[in-house]
């Protein structure tokens, strides 16, 4: 028997918490899974818990990440018809954001010193945790931080990206969804499925077409990146 099988009965809490709360303060920066994690720490901290055996204890919570993305479909399929008229415009924003996102961090982290591993590490930073784990296995990197800078970027876009957009006055429902899915991948989505169904459905195919292009480019462009760097 599991000991520690009160692992997902404390994460669903924590977070129904913590996602009621920031609905009722409105404050961006009081995202549900920011404070999620605020919590759950101390807790672990404070009853001795290994992280490893809280994370085996709720891996049925991580085992529904993939099919979680692929349910991200339902306001895509909703949005259909826009999505046939805008195509051509969608797969470039699409394109020239994976190749930013990937040429930015890969050639940033290695101007300031990071070794190949790391560089690799971070570049898949801004597609879906399993999709940057996989990409980064293959380049040399480490899934595990990967998985971190996933999070991170995830995070800071799903908290700031809203705030960024209404400050350079984007009210383009699309154009939103399609820079948060670039940018902040399943969290991003999620903030933005939140705020608006259309947002939300632009930034899940956003999110889908992303992680094809960096797993089709990403094994190409990281050996260029090295030898130009």
């Amino acid at each position: 028997m599991n000991d520690f099988w009160w692992s997902v009965p404390l994460t669903l809490v924590v977070f129904l918490f913590c996602r009621r709360l920031a609905a009722r303060l409105k404050i961006p920066l009081l995202n549900p899974l920011l404070l999620s994690v605020a919590v759950i720490i101390p807790i672990l901290l404070l009853t001795h818990t290994p992280y490893s055996r809280y994370f085996q204890g709720s891996a049925i919570l991580n085992q529904l990440l993939q099919p979680s993305v692929v349910a991200l479909a339902l306001p895509l399929y909703e949005q259909m018809q826009q999505i046939r008229a805008r195509w051509k415009t969608i797969l470039s924003v699409c394109f020239i954001g994976s190749m930013s996102a990937m040429i930015s961090g890969t050639a940033i982290a290695l101007w300031m010193g990071a070794s190949q591993q790391i560089a690799a590490t971070i570049m898949p930073k801004s597609v879906t945790t399993p999709i940057a784990m996989a990409i980064s296995a293959s380049l040399g990197g480490i899934p595990a931080i990967s998985a971190i800078c996933v999070l991170l970027a995830g995070a800071l876009g799903a908290v700031f990206g809203h705030t960024i957009l209404n400050l350079l006055k984007i009210r383009n429902k699309a154009a939103r969804g399609l820079a948060i899915g670039n940018a902040s991948h399943a969290l991003g989505t999620a903030r933005c499925a939140e705020i608006d169904l259309q947002e939300g459905a632009f930034s899940s195919l956003a999110l889908v077409i992303c992680g094809i292009i960096t797993s089709l480019l990403a094994p190409v462009l990281f050996p260029l990146l090295l030898a130009l760097v």
